[in-house]
């Protein structure tokens, strides 16, 4: 591990950014910000910010991003906000809200 990002509390179900984080798993950093550019979803805003963190990250520490590709990205489960609805005859059904946790590891390619 070169560099790391990491998102917290990001308001979108984490299942949902899984489908786009499976996209750029083990890919380099250029083809993976070029598949996040043409994907038509919204967890896509939050991986083109935390990408260029890390990124950002790794220039800091001298590296030079065309070496650098995607070596793990993991969504794990955030808090949940509870609420409830009104329902038919007096009831009430759970909302969840739930929140991800977004983390970008970048690592050197070897040759």
């Amino acid at each position: 591990m070169i560099s790391k990002a990491e998102v917290k509390h990001v308001r979108m179900s984490p299942t949902k950014v899984r489908q786009v984080i499976d996209l750029i798993r083990h890919k380099d950093v250029s083809v993976a910000q070029a598949v996040l550019k043409t994907v038509d979803k919204r967890a896509k805003e939050y991986l083109i910010k935390v990408l260029a963190s890390a990124v950002a990250n790794a220039k800091v520490k001298g590296f030079n991003p065309e070496q650098l590709y995607v070596s793990k990205a993991v969504c794990n489960v955030g808090p949940m906000w509870k609420r409830f609805k009104a329902a038919a005859f007096g009831r009430a059904t759970p909302i969840v809200r739930r929140t991800a946790h977004i983390k970008i590891e970048l690592d050197v390619k070897s040759l």
